[in-house]
């Protein structure tokens, strides 16, 4: 029997591309309904509405900023008006995540880090609470990543907030478990999207992605429907016993 979210209303952060698109397609075939959100990519975001409307799915435009307390507030007003009350949660936006030296970066890109895997989650979650405790019925699912697990460097920007955010997931699942709330954590493996293809990802060679595809005992790279079908399932009524969890996306590379 296929998972059934039908009458669920959910926001993926930062979906109009990416892993995002493909978690919010996923949710959205299975019957919930999905935001599109973003923050400056107008265009893109409406090529994404329509790929969902086309496939079925009951969608809207939400542009907001989800780093600040504006903007998850003006996020959520144009969804709830429009798709109805949150019970399904996904943190996801990201933004550039440059590989350097740890003397090369400076206190605002740490911070940038810090806002976009530790603060958005937390305003979006404190937005969304309310109703899902009035409910005793919630999912909040952040996407996380493999490189705290692996210790990925020179990377200690974003493996740090990624570090942060892990922690802040288990807290908040041990909190949020009696009132039915599940909280837990997909760890996605590197896997090639829309933005490895750009200017700012040339520094991604050919032989460092071959080396890194070779690890992979499964042979393939992942792909974002990987991503969305286990994030399907952990917002899906039979994860309900599921909570405080990481489930890594990388074909059997994270090395425990």
């Amino acid at each position: 029997m296929a998972f059934d979210l039908s009458g669920r209303v959910a926001i993926v952060t930062g979906n109009s591309t990416g892993l995002g698109k493909g978690i919010g397609h996923a949710l959205g075939l299975a019957g919930a309904r999905v935001a599109v959100n973003y923050q400056n990519q107008t265009e893109r975001a409406q090529a994404t509405l329509e790929e969902y409307q086309a496939a079925g799915i009951e969608t809207v435009l939400a542009q907001a900023d989800v780093t600040t307390e504006k903007g998850v507030d003006q996020l959520f007003d144009t969804v709830e008006s429009t798709l109805g009350h949150v019970d399904t949660l996904i943190p996801n936006a990201t933004c550039e995540q440059p590989q350097l030296p740890i003397e090369e970066y400076d206190w605002d890109f740490y911070q940038k880090m810090i806002d976009f895997f530790l603060k958005s989650p937390y305003l979006l979650a404190r937005r969304a609470l309310p109703i899902m405790k009035q409910k005793q019925q919630g999912r909040i699912i952040n996407i996380v990543s493999e490189v705290f697990h692996r210790s990925v460097a020179p990377f200690s920007a974003y493996v740090s907030a990624k570090g942060a955010q892990i922690g802040w997931t288990r807290s908040m699942a041990t909190e949020l478990a009696p009132h039915g709330i599940t909280v837990n954590m997909v760890a996605p493996g590197w896997i090639p999207v829309e933005r490895h293809a750009d200017e700012r990802h040339a520094d991604d060679p050919p032989e460092q992605k071959q080396a890194y595809l070779d690890q992979i005992p499964m042979g393939r790279w992942g792909q974002p429907k990987d991503i969305g079908d286990t994030t399907l399932f952990l917002a899906s009524a039979e994860a309900s016993f599921v909570t405080g969890q990481t489930i890594c996306v990388n074909g059997g590379l994270t090395p425990w």
